[in-house]
């Protein structure tokens, strides 16, 4: 089977839409707007802030209490369980210095 010519290749990207343009160069940047005076750095800004961040919250899918009481239990079960083998063995070491390698 021949190979299709560069042609027909041009002929074939042309026909498919999707493809159209794919080996093109992107279109230019379009110019940025120029900012409105309420959109300028002052109040109305900071009120715009929140309340998008409002907004935002209200998006947000807060865990339940049972929830919360339970990833409290874990994370305090596991610092005490961290907190003590690290003590345990600060003990160990001081041990180990004072008797074995300062005698």
């Amino acid at each position: 089977m021949a190979k299709p010519s560069r042609q027909q290749r041009r002929d074939r990207r042309a026909q498919q839409p999707a493809l159209a343009g794919a080996g093109s160069p992107p279109p230019p940047a379009q110019p940025r707007p120029v900012a409105r005076p309420e959109e300028e750095p002052g109040g109305h800004r900071r009120f715009q802030f929140f309340r998008e961040s409002y907004r935002e919250l209200r998006k947000v899918e807060w865990p339940s209490q049972r929830t919360v009481i339970s990833g409290t239990i874990v994370v305090l079960v596991a610092c005490i369980i961290v907190g003590t083998f690290l003590w345990l063995n600060d003990k160990l070491w001081a041990y180990v210095v004072q008797h074995l390698l300062l005698h």
